[in-house]
This record gives structure tokens, sequence and C-alpha cells, in this order.
């Protein structure tokens, strides 16, 4: 019987889920390893085979593919730990990655920083100006060559930068997202003098138009490259070794994969891959369900994931910011905080309690861990609540220790504020709950939705304990929170489901809307290129969805939307049809009345985006139903658990999630004990299972 696998490498918990197509399925999680993060993933495969009952070997041998969610590329880029990076630029133009488009000191900041302007400040550059270097060469706005490219300055530039000791050198030229030849004939020229330097080139990696963001993003594919090639292809080997058959899958940031021996070549798509797994793991739960409109959260060790997904499909974002630089890659629009289990928590000068978004990730992780972590954690917090039980985490082999956690709270929190370790835990409980809940509602009303429109589901090591306080004023109808066979390792389970995703994107500015015969001419391009890509995957596909998007403006206006554009024969119709998409979506986000056709529209990008599925199914299997709602039978017995500062610590009863069947009814204050979780039904809410084994909560 083939399997499929999915493992998503947190910073904290390595989670890993086995799927037969037959209706089994089983997960694991086991703490990440760092610096050796393949470590942590061979663990969590062990894990899996022994679930079910065979070999290491035997498992991989029989497993189609494995789809893989790392972390490797976003840590690199937020810690600095990249590679070495040459830039080749037009003569004239390599500092626009220094005068950052004049946006450097705000991209990515929140409102409040954005108006303290006293504190505002550019970031450290991505690469020192010695190693950005520039060629004679010149192709206009139209692709015309105006001034052919000096070969024998590249020649000298390149040697330069090789000389320096750079592990990768990224090539960005002025208007070569309209004619790349000049880029690939750098390329050419360098690997004369460094067969097997990486070099990446922006035509390839980000052929959109505006120098500064297609620089950066151009930059930091270079210097995440090689650190993911060096990652991802020893453990290919590995797993090959250990007996893969089928191909390493790399999740995308905009929610599909791609094989690892093609991921290093785009390793920014890779950026968000970890944040992508569990929203669609969310939209593969909403198909089963008939949920069109659900919120995803996902909280784990370290950070609060919040993702929307809109009439079935995730909300997608054209690019994303790190480090206060814009990538230019399409990705799912995931909001984030440091608010995760590991969140550490403190007193500011101002005597004010705060939680992350600094974490104990998984080294040296929680103080109640005993792995010599000394400051308290949200995970702390809810040990000395109860709603942690002290037998610990993954069925009692991650054991915690209250007389720990209470030392860090009481140094940490409790003293400095006047309060028992008791007040502290639940004021640090309660943040966490207040800032998730808080990025929700920015997350959903922002986006143009009104909560109350949608479900919620909530996974990952913290969610189930805190979802029900993070949602409660959101508005939402329920709560739903994924048990069953995939409990915390939701994530992992969307690796698994997910399919292979490919995009491609040509910048064409101009007046919209446009001659049908461009319209046909740009997209039988971007899909021939696709096919190409396609192919190169070397993947059995079970079948291909192809989606078109244009991203369109008003006339002076700076940003742009992406907006469908129809699957269908051109013709002199089809330019209306997309701007009435593009009106009402930019009425929904900006409100009745906010568009001004009349100050014309311009169309700027094009795109591209092709689905194929690698025709596994991964549907979560039905649970038996109960005989009565009445859950007695998994019952575990109560501990005296704070959910409420008001009310105190009160005995709750504990049940156990392997015990409830389809129908069974909780009544809050209740716990349900997970190996790897526990949900949290405070009081003044009903939890019911559903037919899948999930735990819905709704408010009374």
């Amino acid at each position: 019987m083939p399997y499929a696998l999915g493992i998503d490498v947190g910073g904290t918990f390595t989670d890993a889920v086995a799927s037969d197509g037959a209706g089994r399925i089983v997960s694991a999680k086991t703490p990440t390893t760092p610096p050796n993060r393949e470590a942590g993933v061979m663990r969590a495969i062990e894990d899996l085979a022994a679930e079910l009952g065979v070999g290491v070997g035997e498992l991989l041998s029989r497993t189609d593919y494995i789809a893989h969610g790392t972390t490797a590329s976003i840590n690199a880029l937020v810690q600095g730990t990249v590679a070495d990076v040459g830039l080749i630029a037009t003569k004239g133009h390599r500092d626009s990655i220094y005068i950052m488009n004049a946006e450097g000191r705000t991209l990515g900041r929140s409102a409040h920083e954005i108006q303290d302007t006293l504190r505002q400040r550019k970031p450290a550059p991505l690469i020192p100006k010695y190693r950005a270097l520039e060629v004679t060469e010149r192709i206009d706005h139209a692709g015309k060559i105006l001034v052919p490219l000096d070969e024998d300055e590249v020649r000298r530039v390149a040697q330069s930068l090789v000389d320096q000791g750079v592990e990768a050198i990224a090539v960005c030229l002025l208007w070569s997202f309209k004619n790349g030849v000049h880029e690939r004939r750098v390329r050419e020229l360098i690997h004369e003098i460094a067969p097997d330097l990486y070099v990446t080139l922006s035509s390839e990696v980000s052929p959109r138009i505006r120098e500064f963001a297609r620089t950066s993003t151009t930059i930091m594919n270079a210097q995440v490259g090689p650190r993911l090639r060096t990652y991802l292809l020893p453990l290919q080997e590995q797993l090959e070794r250990s007996g893969l058959k089928g191909p390493l899958l790399v999740m995308q940031s905009e929610g599909g994969t791609i094989t690892a021996d093609r991921a290093p070549e785009h390793a920014i798509t890779t950026v968000g891959s970890v944040l992508s797994g569990g929203v669609i793991g969310g939209m593969r739960l909403a198909e089963q369900l008939g949920h069109r409109n659900v919120i995803t959260t996902d909280v784990g060790g370290t950070t609060f994931l919040a993702g929307l997904i809109v009439d079935g499909e995730p909300v997608m974002a054209p690019g994303s910011i790190v480090n206060q630089f814009p990538i230019n890659a399409a990705t799912i629009r995931v909001h984030t905080i440091g608010s995760g289990g590991g969140a550490l928590a403190s007193v500011d000068a101002g005597g004010n309690l705060r939680l992350g978004p600094q974490s104990a990730e998984a080294v040296p992780g929680p103080a109640c861990y005993g792995n010599g972590g000394t400051r308290p954690t949200n995970t702390d917090a809810n040990l000395v609540l109860g709603i942690l039980s002290e037998r610990g985490l993954l069925g009692g082999r991650k054991p915690l220790r209250m007389d720990l956690a209470r030392q860090a709270i009481r140094e940490h929190v409790a003293e400095p504020l006047g309060l028992t370790v008791e007040q502290a835990a639940i004021a640090i409980h309660e943040v966490q709950n207040a800032q998730a809940g808080d990025l929700l509602r920015r997350a959903v009303v922002q986006a143009g939705y009104d909560p109350r429109d949608f479900v919620a589901y909530a996974f990952g090591g913290a969610g189930p304990a805190h979802c029900a306080g993070y949602c409660h004023d959101l508005g939402v109808s329920e709560v739903v929170v994924p048990l069953g066979p995939v409990a915390s390792a939701f994530s992992a389970y969307g690796l698994a489901a997910s399919d292979v995703v490919l995009s491609a994107e040509l910048s064409d500015p101009s007046s919209f809307p446009v001659d049908p015969t461009v319209l046909e001419s740009h997209y039988a391009r971007l899909e021939a290129d696709l096919r190409r890509a396609l192919d190169r995957q070397k993947v059995k596909f079970h079948d291909v969805t192809v989606q078109r998007e244009v991203d369109l403006r008003y006339s002076m206006q700076v940003t742009e939307l992406a907006t469908a554009v129809p699957d269908t024969e051109f013709t002199e119709h089809t330019g209306e049809e997309i701007l009435q998409r593009f009106e009402e979506q930019y009425e929904r986000i900006n409100g009745s009345g906010a568009g001004y056709r009349e100050a014309g529209v311009q169309a700027i990008t094009y795109r591209v985006r092709a689905k194929a599925s690698l025709g596994f199914p991964v549907a979560l299997p039905e649970v038996a139903p109960a005989e009565s709602p009445d859950p007695a039978e998994a019952l575990l017995g109560e501990r005296s658990v704070c959910l409420d500062s008001r009310i105190g610590f009160v005995p709750t009863p504990v049940y156990d999630y392997a015990r409830l069947r389809a129908g069974h009814e909780l009544v809050g204050p209740a716990i349900v004990d997970v190996p790897t979780t526990v949900v949290v039904v405070p009081a003044g809410v009903t939890g019911r299972v559903d037919r899948l084994g999930n735990l819905v909560l709704r408010y009374t």
C-alpha cells in the first residue's frame, strides 16, 4: 500500500503525518534538532513507521512522495546566517538597493512605528557596497538593446567577486524583465570563471517592474539558495539511502510544492513554506466539512499564524516583506506575530507585561522543559494554571517541571508586578489570547471581510489551548479544533495534502483594457513557460488546472490588486469583465463608491498559476459514532484548572481525546488531553465531536 508523507519542521517541534490513501492517517511530533534539522526529520519518520508497524525502509520504499515544509530560508534571512553574495547591476543603478525607493524606513512597519518618525531607521543593507558592482549595458522599456553588453567588463567584475570569496552572485540589470538576454549572457560568462558558483537572475526569479523590489528579491534568493541546497540535497540523499523511491517535495509560499532538486534555484519561494501548510490543511478540511470561509489559526512554539480561506481558496498576496526588504514572490497571505507557546514573558521598564516576540524555541525551550531555560513562557503559565498536566507532552515523553515553571514566573513576572505566581500566570494566558484576538480581527477586517461570515480552525501545539479565548470576541459562528489522527500535526497534514504549484509572470505596464490579442499573447507565453517548468519537475501529475490574473490599479496609485482573468477565449468584452472584477474587489476593501474608473486603469503585471494534483487521496477518515452525547466513557478524571481570573481555580473534568466519538458533547469548563496538546473548553462554551473527530466549539 502506498503512502504520502508531510513533514513540517518548525522552530520548536518537527511534525509529521503519513497517509495510506485508504483512510488511515498517523502523526508524530518530535523536537526540532537545530542546527542539524535533518536528524529531527529522520526521527519523525521513525516514529511514523513505528505507528504504522513497519520499518523505516519499508515505509520509505512505499512512499509516493514526501512534502516538506522548512524554516531554513526564513530563518537564514531573519537571523542573517546567509551566503556572502555579490551583485552585478547596470552601470549607474547599483545604488537602488541602498536608496530603497525612499521607503526603506517604513516597509513592513506597523502604523504606530510609521508615525514615530524620530525612531525610524533604514535596515542594514543586504550586501556591502564593495560587493555591488556595475557593468555597461542598456535595454530600454520595450526590450530593445540600446547599448550592447561589455563582456570583457563582465569578466573583470565577475573575477573580482570570485576573488572576494562570494558564495553566490545576483544579476539584476535594468529592464531585464522585458528582455533577459544580457542577464543570461552574464551568467554564462560567470560560469566560464567559476562553473559551480550559484548564480541567480532577476529575469527568472522576479520578472516584474520596479527595480528596488526586483533587486532585493534577487539578492535574497542568492543569499538563501546555497544554504537551502546544502540542507535539502543531503537530506534527499539520506532519504534515498534509507529507501525513498518517490520525490522529496518542498512547500512554497504560494501553497504548493516544488521538487527538492529545483527548490534551491527558486529558494525565495520557500520563505513562507511552513506558514502555508496549515492554510492548505484548512482548505482540505473545509472541503470535507462544507465550509467556504475559514480563518486558520496556528499557534506553534514560536509564532501565532493566521490565514484566510474565502470561497474555498486561500487569500493570496503578490509578495511579502522580510527585514524591511520586499520579496516579489506570490504567497498565501499569512499574518504572524511572535506569540506562540514558547513566547517569552517579561516586564518592560514601564511595568507592562510583554509576551514575545522573542521565543525560547526548541533549545533551551520553556523553563518547565528542564533544558536550561530560565525565562517564563506561555507554556510555563499554562502548566501553572493546570491547563497542561505535569505528565507533559508527547505522550509523557516530555515531562514538565512545575517547580521550574513557578520559579521562572515568580522571578521575571510575579515579583516585578507585585502578583502571586498564579495571578501572573493567568495574566500571561490572557495577554496571549488578547494579542492573538487582535491580530485575527485586523487580518479579517483589513481584508474587507466580516468575521461573522467565517468559521475559525485552531491547530498547532498551543492553538487548541487558547482558541476559545482568542476567538471569543471575533464573532465567528464556531471554532473547529482538528483532532482525530492529525491533532497538533495539522500543518504536516496540509503538506501531505498539497499539490505542486508553479507560477509565471511578466510585467507590461499599459492602460487597461488592452487589445484582446495582447492578452492572448501574454497568457500563451506564460502558459508555455509553465508547461516546460512542470515537465522539469519529473513528477507524475493526476491533472493540471491553470488560473490567470492581472495586477491592476487606478492611474497615479502605487499599489495594485491581483484580479482574476477568465479562462475563456479573449474577446472585446473580456477587458470589461476584468475591470468589473477589479472594481468589485477594490470597493470591498476600500468601501462602496471608492472606485473611480474615470481616472483610468493600468495593467502592470500578468500572471499564471498552474496547480498540478498528485492524485493521492489524503482525506481525513470518519470516526465511530457515540451511543449517546454523554462523554463519560472518555473521562480521565479531573484536575484543578484556572481559565478565568475572576473565578480562579475550579475542579475541571479532563477527557481523553482518543476515546471521544462522533456525537459526544462537552460542556465547559472542560479539558481534552491530547498527547501533543490540550483543548480548553471554558465556561460558557460547548464542544461537540463531529464525524471526523474534530471538536467543534460554540459559544452559549
